[in-house]
């Protein structure tokens, strides 16, 4: 329990840098749906979703790539520095070229060439730390990480307050008022990106003149064989994940698709709960699956800890999904937002599919078989592009929810297929199934059959709930138990 007691400690920290930004940042959703109509909401999403696309394009694998090897190789320092100047030159290249051709990008897409011009400038910025954060959480140095991710979307917070609440109210200050600009609110959200992102690079700065620069081609071409699967992976997530936005901007009447777009960000939200439930585990088990992998009992340890994440991953559903009614009051004030609520159940469940996925992807990238993530990717982002065409005609964001959970969950399925045939892990496949099946079932019945009456609904949660404790009880209290 050693190994996993580091986990658990690791991922409470990981934790702590995902959830208290994002927590931070979720507190962005009521100020956003209070001062942006349904239709800018609409229109910041589908930029949001463009910039998840090329931050993983700006990437192309090379943090996974540098931990893999920077855990195999000898020469770490050679690591540090091929990954290092790899992703300087591509991402001075990408600025370079961006900006030249931002007008005919704007042309392109329809967004204002200003949207473009910070957008510009936060991808290449967030690009520009990828590997600086990649080593402070290949050498184990989880509260620096965590203090700077923190204070990122604490500086970025701080400031959207202040342009979208507080400035307004100064306009009419002789010397405030002259920083404030009507209907600018858009453009006010972006320069408090830029700046939150500004301030971490200048932070992980350090980081850059530590580095002893060498460049070994043959490496490189190596950690490029190991990256390009999973830049394509990525791709597909990234479509998977964002670009349903996007569609319902494409295949929806011009005159509504603003509007649907804008109700079905906000109560996508709602499944962040299980996004950073799902995300800090990930953080905290990516390095530790690689450092296990040697270990004669890799694959029960592989086990255990899904097996974890599946239970207390079933509890968060359950419980987001009884309590959804109370929480949409809370982070969305606009009940203009409310009409997309019925997709929070099948948004919570495609994420918790996606939490699975990563955790059974571990067999492909401790064998080197990353070309199957990269096939279980495009799968799923073929049924994702497949299945909202198919739908969102007839259904509008109903039909993006429903391809969202058939494509994780279908990953999720591929990945145990596969995994199971090339790197055997001995799951608990009955107690998993019970956990999963059984939160999926009481959900669905409290949300959709019930709707939430919760002299029903609690009851029926806090009877799963105790449960899972009860089979896990021996579980929580080794992890809990915090002895030298």
């Amino acid at each position: 329990m050693t190994a996993l007691k580091k986990l658990f400690q690791h991922t409470f920290i990981y934790g702590l840098a995902t959830v208290l930004p994002r927590m931070l940042s979720f507190l962005l959703v009521p100020l956003y749906t209070a001062v942006l109509p349904t239709s800018e909401y609409g229109e910041i999403s589908i930029i949001f979703s463009w910039i998840i696309l090329f931050n993983v394009i700006l990437a192309y694998g090379m943090e996974t790539a540098f931990f893999r090897f920077f855990t195999k190789e000898e020469d770490k320092k050679t690591v540090v520095s091929t990954a290092t100047i790899s992703l300087v030159f591509s991402s001075l290249l990408f600025l370079v070229a961006a900006f030249t051709f931002r007008f005919g990008l704007s042309a392109l897409s329809g967004i204002p060439v200003e949207y473009i011009t910070f957008t510009i400038f936060v991808l290449t910025l967030d690009a520009l730390v990828i590997i600086p954060f990649a080593w402070l959480r290949a050498n184990e140095q989880p509260l620096r990480y965590a203090v700077i991710k923190i204070l990122n979307v604490t500086v970025n917070l701080g400031l959207n307050v202040f342009f979208l609440v507080a400035l307004p109210q100064m306009a009419s200050d002789d010397f405030l008022g002259k920083l404030y600009t009507a209907d600018y609110e858009i453009s006010y959200i972006f320069i408090s990106m830029v700046a939150a992102s500004a301030i971490t690079f200048l932070l992980l700065l350090p980081f850059y003149f530590k580095t002893i620069y060498t460049f070994s081609k043959p490496l490189w071409k190596e950690m490029m064989r190991y990256a390009v699967p999973i830049l394509i992976a990525g791709i597909a997530f990234a479509i998977n994940e964002a670009f349903d936005r996007i569609l319902l901007g494409w295949l929806l009447p011009e005159d509504v698709a603003e509007e649907a777009i804008g109700a079905y960000a906000a109560c996508y939200k709602l499944a962040i709960f299980m996004t950073l439930f799902a995300t800090a585990f990930r953080l905290g088990i990516e390095p530790f699956f690689f450092s296990q992998a040697k270990e004669k009992n890799a694959p029960e340890t592989y086990a255990l800890i899904t097996r974890y994440f599946i239970a207390f991953g079933s509890v968060i559903l359950l419980t987001v999904v009884v309590f959804a009614d109370v929480l949409k009051f809370i982070l969305i004030r606009d009940s203009d937002y409310w009409v997309a609520m019925q997709i929070v159940p099948l948004i919570l469940l495609a994420n918790f599919c996606l939490g699975i996925y990563h955790n059974l992807s571990v067999w492909y990238k401790i064998t080197d078989r990353t070309k199957f993530g990269a096939y279980i990717s495009i799968f799923g982002a073929a049924i994702t592009l497949s299945v909202n065409f198919l739908l969102i005609p007839t259904m509008s964001f109903m039909g993006s929810a429903i391809a969202t959970v058939a494509a994780y969950g279908s990953m999720m399925l591929l990945s145990y297929y596969f995994g199971q045939k090339y790197f055997p892990v001995p799951y608990a496949i009955k107690k998993i199934s019970f956990y999963f099946f059984g939160s999926i079932l009481v959900s669905a019945v409290c949300f959709y059959i019930l709707k939430n009456t919760y002299a029903i609904t609690i009851p029926l949660w806090i009877a799963f709930l105790t449960l899972v404790l009860v089979q896990e009880k021996q579980a929580i209290q080794q992890i809990l138990r915090f002895k030298k």
